[in-house]
């Protein structure tokens, strides 16, 4: 991982939280990155313990809820204008679930569009593979969330060979290409990949099964996957390789500290919008004459 980056690192001290460095700087994908070589129970750049972490995630999702409100204030009416892209993927348990709840779920929901990417339906796979995720594209003065996202096109493409080779390469251009539209158009993304490693996932879908109200959230098929643990790190190796662009840069964020993930994610997320840097509008009244008319009523 890198130790520097563009705009989205910024310097080393962060304000808000016990950050000594940027985590965009430390988690962006660059050349020669190899996931194998990531510690799943790191917490790169953040001095604080999980007794402090709840604090902080508090503390800095009040600053990130009034970024959101301006962003949405300013452009959510607009033909076009800036807006952010949180793309999330993982392994199953890795908790992209926490992340929706505790920090997108921190911010007005009025300005969210959360998207979940299941399998896709007949209607879709009439379609090219990126026609369903245009159509969730987020609209000026949005966050959008992609609860797994056009990545599993190359992702299990590749490991359950649901494609050639050929045709999975293919796919990464498009990708590419694709998120250069959008970073062109003003979305600014965020893609994270949340990196656990088996054992922590296995504890995880043990806890569910020892617990009745976490059934509903077991599926048997995870077992299956866990045995082609080994293909999907490759898989998502080659998608950094492929795809961690400067118009779209991947981050991977270690994942077996809840905790520290959650704080990792809504710092990139803030960190976009802070270079945004969205400004309420100006109102297009006069201000004077309204509080005349009010006081007159």
């Amino acid at each position: 991982m890198a130790e520097n980056s563009d705009d989205q690192a910024g310097g080393a001290a962060v304000s808000g939280a016990r950050w000594t460095q940027e985590p965009a700087g430390l988690l962006r994908v660059e050349e020669g990155f190899r996931l194998d070589a990531v510690d799943t129970r790191a917490t790169p750049g953040y001095a604080g313990d999980k007794k402090t972490a709840g604090h902080d995630l508090a503390s800095c999702g009040r600053e990130l809820g009034d970024l959101q409100e301006r962003l949405y204030a300013a452009h959510h009416e607009a033909d076009s204008g800036p807006s952010v892209l949180l793309v999330l993927q993982a392994m199953d348990t890795a908790g992209k679930g926490g992340i929706i709840r505790h920090v997108v779920g921190a911010v007005d929901p009025q300005g969210i569009e959360l998207a979940a990417f299941k399998a896709p339906t007949e209607e879709e796979l009439a379609h090219d593979f990126l026609w369903r995720v245009r159509r969730q594209v987020p609209g000026p003065g949005m966050i959008g969330v992609f609860d797994r996202s056009h990545y599993e096109d190359v992702l299990i493409g590749k490991v359950r060979e649901l494609a050639d080779a050929e045709e999975i390469e293919q796919r990464y251009q498009a990708i590419n290409d694709f998120e250069a539209e959008l970073a062109e158009a003003g979305v600014r993304m965020v893609k994270v990949m949340l990196h656990i490693s088996p054992d922590e996932q296995r504890d995880r879908l043990l806890k569910r099964l020892d617990r009745p109200d976490k059934h509903w959230k077991y599926n048997p098929g995870d077992v299956d996957e866990r045995r082609l643990w080994p293909d999907y790190m490759a898989a998502y190796q080659a998608v950094f390789d492929r795809t961690s662009t400067d118009a779209a840069p991947w981050f991977v964020v270690p994942a077996d500290r809840k905790w520290y993930s959650r704080l990792a994610v809504q710092r990139l997320l803030q960190t976009a919008l802070e270079v945004i840097d969205p400004q309420w509008p100006a109102a297009d009244f006069d201000v004077e004459v309204e509080k005349q008319r009010l006081l007159a009523t």
